[in-house]
């Protein structure tokens, strides 16, 4: 039976695209206390089909597709700029496909305004007016108003104009960062685009005996199966060393690894990947937040999704990317290879100088890249000790020189020295798992 929590989501899911919910409201129809219905609520905004903006409050919303990230919804738009809502609050839920910025005569401006547009104007209400004709909401820059006729037609035509006392330029650029997060986190690889689901998962009951996972295993091929009770909550997880010497008769929950390391659908694959090789694990249960089984992601898939990311076009730029496209592969006379990087002005502190973040990427990227030479396959930085660091302005060539220490079947020492004008300005160790693609 679904808990309370549940069955709310499962309510506001069921509501249609739009419609404004409350915490007293959904209380009150489902009979639960306002707690329950506010944490609910909470959880579904989470979960992105709901938002709650201020000065108009909580409207169920489009979830969208991951593949849609780069696209906002007008409720989006609102709690970016700090906006207020002046009319058309029916259509908050739609997803906007471009924005058009009105910085030029209205004739031009009509030009490139379509539905489903945002056009971005200042006190122009005549161009309000087209615009909400042509079927594209409106955002007024510089904390104006409109006037009523305008808030009539947005209702009408359900398109939102909105108000924000931020000028156009600010506006442009807020709203062009917070679609260049969307692209970063659309890059980063989570559980449940990679997990087995619970419909195709196969687990033991803590009422079965050791029997079961015979079964199970002649079945499946699989060692390893994670233990739930009647309501799917996770136990434990048995695999083939837990069973062997033991009467087939005796209970599995009598042998299974109890309180196993479990992992949720919003967990990175790459934490997953992590916590496997720290702890020498070949299955990670995944549970929601009751402790409910939704699947499993094996070693396997986990490998994969981290091939799958190395393969894809970096979209978004992270600090990570602008220290990493600075690295330039050099090979002495002797043979010996070494990095240069230029110290550019977004990897420097307040003071000028290099950052202390920006210096363990250098370190941990030159490292990387040594280990991939000799190693071909992935890898988790299990530590990175800096001995000592100067500091470097902007502007300055970094000279990084790793050298392999130890390499062993899963794991790699590495020593690296960072070099400026031919001055040590740097020292460091890093160690690494390696990531057995068997």
């Amino acid at each position: 039976m679904a808990t309370k929590h549940e069955q709310i989501l499962q309510h506001i899911d069921s509501l249609p695209i739009g419609e404004k919910i409350s915490v007293r409201q959904v209380a009150k129809v489902l009979g639960v206390s306002e707690g329950t219905a506010y944490r609910a609520i909470k959880d579904a905004e989470n979960k992105g089909y709901v938002s709650t903006i201020e000065r108009v409050g909580t409207i169920r919303i489009e979830r969208k597709k991951k593949e849609n990230i780069e696209k906002l919804t007008y409720a989006e738009v609102v709690n970016i700029v700090d906006g207020q809502v002046l009319g058309g609050r029916e259509g908050l839920h739609k997803t906007l496909n471009k924005f058009v910025i009105g910085a030029m005569k209205l004739e031009a401006m009509m030009r490139y305004t379509e539905a489903g547009n945002l056009l971005i104007v200042g006190n122009r209400t005549q161009a309000h007016e087209l615009a909400l004709e042509t079927g594209a909401a409106v955002l007024i820059t510089g904390g104006f108003d409109t006037d009523e006729r305008v808030k009539r037609l947005a209702d009408e035509h359900k398109l939102p104009i909105i108000s924000t006392t931020y000028d156009t330029f600010t506006v442009a650029t807020m709203i062009n960062r917070a679609i260049y997060d969307q692209l970063i986190k659309k890059e980063i690889v989570l559980v449940e685009d990679i997990l087995t689901p619970v419909s195709d998962t196969v687990f033991l009951n803590t009422q079965d005996t050791i029997s079961k996972w015979y079964d199970c295993n002649e079945e499946t091929k699989h060692s390893r199966f994670p233990v739930v009770d009647q309501n799917l909550k996770v136990h434990g997880m048995v695999t083939s060393k837990d069973v062997m010497g033991f009467d087939p008769a005796l209970a599995i929950e009598k042998v299974m690894t109890k309180n196993p390391l479990v992992v949720h659908r919003k967990t990175s694959v790459a934490s997953s990947a992590h916590m496997m090789v720290w702890e020498g694990i070949e299955v990670l249960p995944v549970v929601d937040d009751n402790h409910r089984l939704e699947g499993i992601i094996s070693r396997q898939d986990v490998l994969k999704a981290l091939q799958m990311i190395q393969r894809q076009p970096q979209v978004g730029e992270t600090i990570d990317d602008i220290v990493t496209n600075q690295f330039v592969d050099i090979t002495e006379a002797k043979g010996e290879a070494y990095y240069q990087c230029e110290v550019t002005p977004q990897m420097t502190n307040y003071m000028g100088t290099i950052s202390y973040g920006v210096f363990t990427t250098v370190v941990t990227e030159a490292a990387n890249r040594v280990l991939r030479f000799y190693k071909k396959g992935d890898l988790v930085i299990e530590n990175v000790t800096i001995y000592f660091i100067k500091p470097v302005q902007i502007d300055s060539t970094l000279e990084v020189h790793p050298k392999l220490l130890e390499l062993g079947r899963k794991s790699g020492k590495i020593d690296v020295e960072v070099f400026n004008e031919g001055v040590l300005v740097g020292k460091a160790l890093m160690m690494a798992q390696l990531l057995d693609r068997t």
